[in-house]
């Protein structure tokens, strides 16, 4: 198993607030009707914009830097989020966007590249216990995942959406760069949102194996799921339950503003 299982806790609360200006923008404007004519109107062109999921209101754009000169701004946004000692301990400094973007694409899939996360690892090594026949995930393993635990039940969910409410648009940007140019960041958001707090509640012993360098689970099944879903099985029940919590309140945050534009 990967050192750096950890890293989605920090990964998706800092990413998770992206959420708005793009669509306010973008997904908000409406067609325009056609005139009425005497004759029969060809059919309209299809469009190859596809339909917005999660679109949200904001203010005003505010001037924001480019994408490659954005990370002096991203941490300055972060800071009143988190304390400056944090930041610099846990966060890579350079390709601050482009880093969460990838990672929380990548999260509903197979495998996550280590070579884009935005959390620096943290020691000690993952923790098994048991025979080489007869290994588990260590009941002490979880607490590898205090730190961040806490530091995602810090972070006010509010706040943090207001942040990438602001910054969105360089989420957007980053999105487009990796190679979805007619695809909306907010939309993969709440999609791996919804992939993590699907993530099964494994209680009791985890068994492993190692095949080779790494250490893999020994159920099949498991195994075989995203490497956001692993990691939340990794991390033990109960810091699951504490990061799902919070993933719902980030969500909640994310679409209320649909979902109260959309009651009667």
């Amino acid at each position: 198993m990967r050192r750096t299982a950890w890293w989605v806790l920090l990964i998706v609360i800092l990413g998770s607030g992206a959420a708005a200006y793009y669509y306010w923008q973008q997904g908000l404007r409406q067609p325009v009707p056609p005139q009425p004519s005497k004759t029969a109107a060809p059919p309209a062109p299809v469009s190859e914009e596809p339909a917005i999921r999660y679109p949200l209101e904001t203010g005003p754009a505010q001037p924001l830097p480019a994408l490659g000169e954005s990370d002096a701004a991203t941490s300055e946004a972060l800071a009143g989020l988190l304390d400056r000692k944090s930041l610099t301990q846990l966060l890579y400094p350079d390709l601050m966007i482009r880093r969460i973007v990838a990672t929380i694409d990548n999260l509903p899939r197979k495998k996550a590249p280590m070579g884009m996360m935005p959390v620096k690892p943290v020691p000690p090594l993952f923790a098994r216990a048991g025979t080489q026949d007869n290994m588990v995930i260590s009941p002490g393993n979880s607490t590898r995942y205090a730190a961040y635990v806490l530091v995602a039940q810090a972070v006010d969910a509010r706040k943090l959406v207001g942040v990438y409410i602001r910054l969105y648009p360089l989420f957007q940007k980053a999105y487009e760069e990796l190679g979805f140019p007619k695809a909306y960041f907010n939309d993969r958001l709440v999609e791996t949102l919804d992939h993590l707090l699907d993530a099964p509640d494994i209680k009791g012993p985890i068994k492993l194996t190692q095949p080779k360098v790494m250490y893999e689970f020994a159920d099949s099944a498991l195994e075989a799921r995203s490497a956001g879903q692993k990691i939340m099985i990794r991390m033990g029940s109960e810091n699951a339950a504490k990061v799902k919590a919070r993933l719902r309140e980030i969500r909640h945050e994310v679409t209320r503003r649909e979902l109260k534009s959309k009651r009667p």
